[in-house]
């Protein structure tokens, strides 16, 4: 393809590929001059000259001999630049975006199970794992940079994908990372705090979701109305007929009732534009059944028979790292769930509360060099909710863990057990479980290793270390 093809005006270079890392830059490459967190891409511009790139976009002239194409916001650019360059895959490809602070993975996950029910092989991309023709791959960032998503767009048709499931964080909203892309449908799940580290308040946190269904090409807008940020979004005038669900408001478009759940899943009444049905789900607790809603709404909106919908809900697995059952003949439940936010943590605690016979256990932290305020929220709620807590270390990265447990430990009143190192705190949980009680591992669900300082990533997962506790 030729620069001019790109960016009309600019030069006739002929352009083998993209690149924003000029590490990745090669001979006959476009390399765009991102400006990044802490640093910039227009630094690096000469390097990726030297590695052969033919071109450079930027916001202002470098001193090299290539062309150069001047943008306002060269992320942006690179967005447009990267469908145009991969040939538009999403006008082809069904793509269906879900996001929202909790639930992603899982109604991800869902969506999927249900267009695969219906025979139209799907990608995913998410915080799990990517899969591409049916082949997974490790997952890297939730939501890739412009290049690599479209380049993997191309990559799932080629594999003989009809749809693609992808989660879309706030920070690839924000960072114009799905400008190009065109979503069938958009899922909001919900909105509680998270991510302040990045988004200066919880308006500029929902204004970067809301982008998903304002500035992006979403033909069909699905949303949770139980949420009040949700209400928000469904009453938008910039939205066009959105369509709901919810547990509490009769009025949703799809809602469920007479919800009951158990160590084996749950049971409720699905009411949808199309009639009532009675569902049975392996997925237990409240949030599940949200996730199993906006679920069914998407299949409907994608034009998934409802039989064939339901009967895929009724047989989805479970989700790593989600309410993860550990099961080694104990005589107890443990549970290990990815909850790392206040709403989350309180969601994940009051599920578990419906199974326990016998008390409650929680095993938490936070993570270090992110949102500090939500570290004694997730305190109080751990201390209200459980009978025993244990509060750890989880990803410390720069920090001290140390210090993260003592910011934690203020938002609880009576004193409770603290354990630095994760492994003996979850060895501790689980000793002192008996028969009918439930131990819920919150805070890293599926992740593989513990993040220190220096970018040092140990090898850590909770599911491994429960199962060695469980054998003794």
């Amino acid at each position: 393809m030729y620069l001019d093809e790109l960016f009309p005006g600019a030069p006739a270079v002929d352009i083998a590929g993209l690149a924003y890392d000029n590490r990745a830059a090669g001979p006959r490459d476009l390399f765009f001059c991102v400006r990044g967190f802490t640093t910039d891409g227009h630094r690096f511009a000469a390097d990726a000259v030297s590695r052969g790139a033919a071109a450079l976009v930027v916001d202002h002239l470098v001193d090299v001999d290539i062309p150069q194409v001047e943008v306002p916001d060269v992320r942006r650019a690179m967005a447009t630049a990267a469908a145009k360059f991969y040939g538009d895959p999403t006008r082809t490809l069904q793509v269906v975006g879900v996001t929202g602070t909790n639930g992603k993975t899982t109604t991800a996950y869902l969506v999927r199970a249900l267009l695969e029910a219906a025979g139209r092989q799907s990608g995913l991309l998410g915080t799990v794992k990517s899969i591409v023709g049916g082949l997974e791959r490790e997952a890297g960032r939730t939501t890739p940079e412009a290049i690599d998503l479209q380049r993997t767009f191309m990559e799932m048709l080629d594999a003989g994908d009809a749809a693609c499931v992808m989660e879309v964080s706030s920070h690839a909203l924000e960072l114009a990372r799905v400008d190009g892309v065109n979503f069938a449908v958009g899922i909001f799940t919900n909105l509680t705090q998270d991510h302040l580290d990045f988004h200066p308040t919880m308006e500029d946190y929902f204004l970067a979701k809301r982008k998903l269904f304002t500035e992006c090409q979403t033909q069909t807008a699905i949303i949770n109305v139980d949420d009040a940020y949700g209400r928000r979004l469904a009453a938008d005038p910039e939205i066009e007929r959105p369509v709901t669900f919810a547990l509490d408001d009769p009025a949703a478009s799809f809602r469920a009732s007479d919800l009951k759940s158990d160590l084996d899943g749950s049971s409720f009444t699905v009411h949808t534009p199309d009639g009532v049905s009675e569902l049975r789900s392996p997925l237990r607790g409240r949030f599940n059944v949200y996730n199993a809603l906006a679920a069914l709404a998407a299949a409907r909106a994608l034009g998934i028979a409802a039989d064939v919908a339901f009967a895929a809900i009724q047989r989805a697995g479970q989700v790593p790292g989600r309410f993860e059952t550990v099961d080694e003949g104990q005589s107890f439940a443990v549970l290990v769930d990815y909850a790392h936010t206040p709403d989350s943590l309180e969601n994940v605690l009051a599920a578990a509360r419906v199974l326990t016979e016998g008390r409650l256990h929680v095993v938490f932290g936070c993570g270090g060099d992110r949102d500090r305020g939500k570290r004694p929220l997730m305190g109080g709620i751990a201390a209200r909710l459980a009978d025993h807590v244990i509060v750890t270390s989880d990803n410390p990265r720069s920090e001290d863990p140390a210090s993260i447990i003592d910011e934690i430990l203020t938002g609880i009143e009576l004193p409770v057990e603290h354990e630095v190192d994760r492994r003996l705190a979850i060895t501790a949980a689980i000793s002192a479980a008996d028969a009918g009680d439930v131990v819920v591992i919150a805070g890293k669900g599926h992740e593989q290793g513990q993040e220190f300082a220096n970018g040092q990533k140990l090898p850590f997962d909770d599911v491994t270390v429960a199962r060695e506790a469980l054998r003794g």
